[in-house]
């Protein structure tokens, strides 16, 4: 499912109307009787309760005019309020006005010093739809409109937004002064990006998209480079056992990882490895802690590593690291392994002559950050990083705050940079490929705050790996994969109190559930 930046939508709609002669007139047309179908689809009590439609004087306010055509059309009890003079509604805008009231539909004005009419019309409808601004404002939203917004999210009554809730930046999903705080957003041929990512997502509610026949050859000239990852597109990635498969077949994965008080991380990634579908697994750990780790671990294998003497991976050779790599299909490593310069030297060694898929988080990330950004190791293979904010930050040498005011701007970077895939977790996790594509994942909760969860998305990744899907493959499916087992704990338990090996033993359902869904539709 693509989504687009506000200049992105503009380039495709020029297209849709310039080179395939497609009439503006005819997409708003398509943009509000389509709204109007969703409108009485989620909140079939308007039949009864009538809408409200708040409209501007632009195209957003052209695609209300419309949807009040449409509802007046089904019996629907609508009234219109404009913020603005009728005279000041030009081009398709003014066309869909007219047409509104040529089906006997009135146009009530109002002015920032009596909004009487507003008020009355929240006063009688059971819904308010929101048409005033649209994707293109810049600014603070002041005056009329302003005082509007408030009203809406002021009357207690649930709030439907045209395309992006007036006053939210549809880029980067802040508001701008006040924001229309919808309970749902119709996206008129793709989701804006301001309403996919946070703080949008709490302005925009669900998203629902309405098709309205922009060719794929105008969406193909544009190219938009993100796309939201949901149930459909995760089940469409995820491949169907072989009949005739076995262990071997379903890919080895080698997990390097643990130290001094962390082998729950290292059993954590080797479990969630295994449940992600890895046909085998071997854990790699410093030799004092192989019999805690092998104690803790029944369906996986252990292999002892150079051990400092302080039950932390030492690496004064590679041989005994090319032992527990010959044969394995992939690798995981990072968790547990704390900070030290000789597993700085290890994780270098890794990347650059593991020559295996090969997934990093946690420590293996810190130690990949204190090299200088210049010097740091090309990957001899297909290469996953998995940060959280902080650890992007170091790895950027930004601030933490910086990582998160551009979540997708920061992945981007960094994947350029080390020309790897990149998953910068938070919530709406985004993965970013070297070529500049970024997914934005939808699945997902709270219930993911707390420890662990971040090993567990390391050992779902690397177990995909194992079975030879790519590195954007793996890094996006994993990350809907761990995203919706959560959903799925959640849904029977909650979110408070959820722990890591809850979303471990939810991947097999789940995997199940997608399996399921990509059966069902059609190819």
């Amino acid at each position: 499912m693509i989504v687009t930046t506000a200049g992105e939508m503009r380039r495709i709609d020029a297209l849709a109307i310039e080179r395939c002669g497609i009439p503006s007139a005819t997409l708003m047309e398509r943009a509000g009787v389509g709204a109007a179908a969703v409108v009485l689809e989620r909140f079939p009590h308007v039949r009864a309760a009538g809408v409200l439609v708040l409209a501007g004087k632009g195209n957003n306010g052209g695609d209300g005019f419309v949807l009040a055509r449409a509802l007046k059309r089904r019996r629907v009890r609508t009234a219109v309020v404009l913020a603005a003079e009728r005279a000041a509604v030009t081009g398709p805008a003014r066309t869909k006005m007219l047409a509104w009231e040529r089906a006997g539909g009135r146009t009530q004005t109002v002015a920032a010093d009596d909004l009487g009419a507003a008020a009355r019309g929240v006063a009688r409808a059971g819904l308010v739809v929101d048409a005033l601004l649209g994707t293109g404002i810049r600014g603070e939203v002041t005056g009329l409109v302003a005082e509007l917004i408030t009203l809406a999210n002021a009357c207690g009554l649930p709030t439907v937004a045209l395309d992006v809730p007036s006053g939210l930046d549809a880029d980067r999903g802040v508001p701008l002064g006040v924001a229309v705080q919808a309970e749902l957003t119709v996206a008129f041929a793709a989701p804006k990006l301001g309403t996919v990512i946070f703080p949008g997502v709490r302005y925009a509610g669900e998203v629902a998209v309405v098709d309205i026949g922009i060719p794929d050859e105008a969406i193909a000239a544009v190219g938009p480079a993100i796309a939201a990852v949901g149930y459909a597109e995760a089940a469409a990635l995820l491949r169907p056992r072989d009949p005739e498969g076995h262990k071997g077949s379903h890919g080895h994965l080698a997990v390097v990882a643990g130290g001094r008080g962390k082998t729950g991380a290292v059993v954590l990634t080797a479990r969630a490895a295994s449940r992600a579908g890895a046909g085998l697994v071997t854990v790699g750990c410093p030799a004092a802690l192989q019999g805690e780790v092998a104690s803790r671990l029944l369906e996986q294998m252990t292999a002892p590593l150079p051990d400092d003497g302080d039950g932390n991976l030492a690496f004064p050779l590679a041989d005994a690291y090319r032992a527990l790599l010959d044969g394995k299909d992939a690798v995981a490593a990072g968790p547990g392994m704390g900070v030290a310069e000789e597993r700085r030297a290890l994780v270098r060694w890794l990347i650059t002559a593991g020559g295996r898929p090969l997934v990093l988080d946690a420590d293996a990330l810190n130690c990949l950050a204190e090299s200088a950004p210049g010097a740091r190791p090309r990957a001899a293979g297909p290469l996953v990083l998995t940060p959280h904010p902080g650890e992007m930050a170091r790895l950027l040498r930004r601030s933490t705050a910086d990582v998160q005011a551009d979540r997708i701007g920061a992945a981007r970077a960094l994947a350029a940079e080390l020309d790897a895939v990149v998953v910068l977790k938070g919530a709406r996790t985004v993965t970013a490929a070297p070529g500049g594509g970024v997914w934005l994942n939808l699945s997902g909760n709270p219930g993911l705050g707390s420890g662990g969860t971040g090993d567990v998305l390391t050992g779902v990744i690397g177990g995909l790996l194992a079975q030879g899907y790519g590195a954007e493959q793996a890094a996006v499916l994993g990350v809907f994969l761990h995203g919706a087992a959560a959903d799925r704990v959640a849904a029977a338990r909650g979110t408070v109190g959820m722990i890591a090996s809850d979303v471990v033993e939810a991947l097999p359902p789940t995997a199940a559930a997608l399996l399921a869904a990509g059966a069902a539709s059609p190819p």
